[in-house]
């Protein structure tokens, strides 16, 4: 029902046919029925992709889910960018890739094995998946890519506002905050007495002691 004609980046299609569902679909197709696709589906993403991408989201992220969301949105358009000149057309791959390497950095000194062939430290990690795929006979463009964004986010994220000078550059907009963010309790709040959920019970048993029935 559904070709990957209908699915991949097309910017004329989009600007002028107004098919803006190319903007996502084009992240979500990772190639033809294959074995390369099967190894990918079966090995490769669930435990790359869904793994470290959890890791993130319950260990960097943690109680930060509109900044979560942010990255998302921000590594997506970058290599919309990129796209747009390199005439890329499926982008899903570069996004995993993205994933993976901005928490290899974050988490530099754990061992990593790779189906029991290799041992490497984590911010090597991404390396080998794109020499993996290389053997697959995929491109490394693609893997490039979501090396060099994630790299980029990294930076400005994690390095640049810790140098001399510096400062943060991502701000997660405030709306993104207010959808995914529960919202602070305010330390000088001080709540009604009747708010007060132990007075309740105090106060009906005291009802039931003045009114017995």
């Amino acid at each position: 029902f559904i070709t990957p004609f209908q699915l991949y980046f097309n910017p004329d299609l989009i600007f002028r046919k107004f098919q803006i569902w190319r903007l996502i679909t084009n992240f979500l197709f990772f190639g033809p029925l294959g074995f390369s696709f099967f190894f990918n589906m079966i090995f490769l993403y669930p435990l790359v992709s869904v793994k470290y991408c959890r890791m993130l989201e319950e260990g960097s992220f943690r109680g930060r889910t509109a900044d979560f969301v942010f990255m998302f949105l921000f590594g997506g358009f970058l290599m919309t960018l990129f796209g747009l000149f390199a005439s890329l057309f499926f982008l899903g791959q570069a996004f995993t890739i993205m994933l993976v390497y901005v928490w290899s950095r974050r988490n530099p000194y754990i061992r990593m094995n790779f189906f029991g062939l290799l041992n490497f430290q984590a911010p090597f990690l991404p390396w080998v998946l794109m020499g993996f795929s290389l053997l697959l006979g995929n491109s490394i463009i693609i893997d490039l890519l979501g090396i060099a964004v994630g790299h980029i986010y990294y930076f400005l994220e994690d390095v640049f506002p810790n140098q001399p000078g510096g400062k943060k550059l991502l701000l997660t907009p405030s709306f993104l905050k207010m959808v995914f963010d529960t919202p602070e309790e305010d330390p000088n709040y001080n709540p009604l007495p009747e708010d007060h959920p132990e007075h309740q019970p105090r106060d009906q048993d005291q009802n039931e002691q003045q009114h017995p029935q």
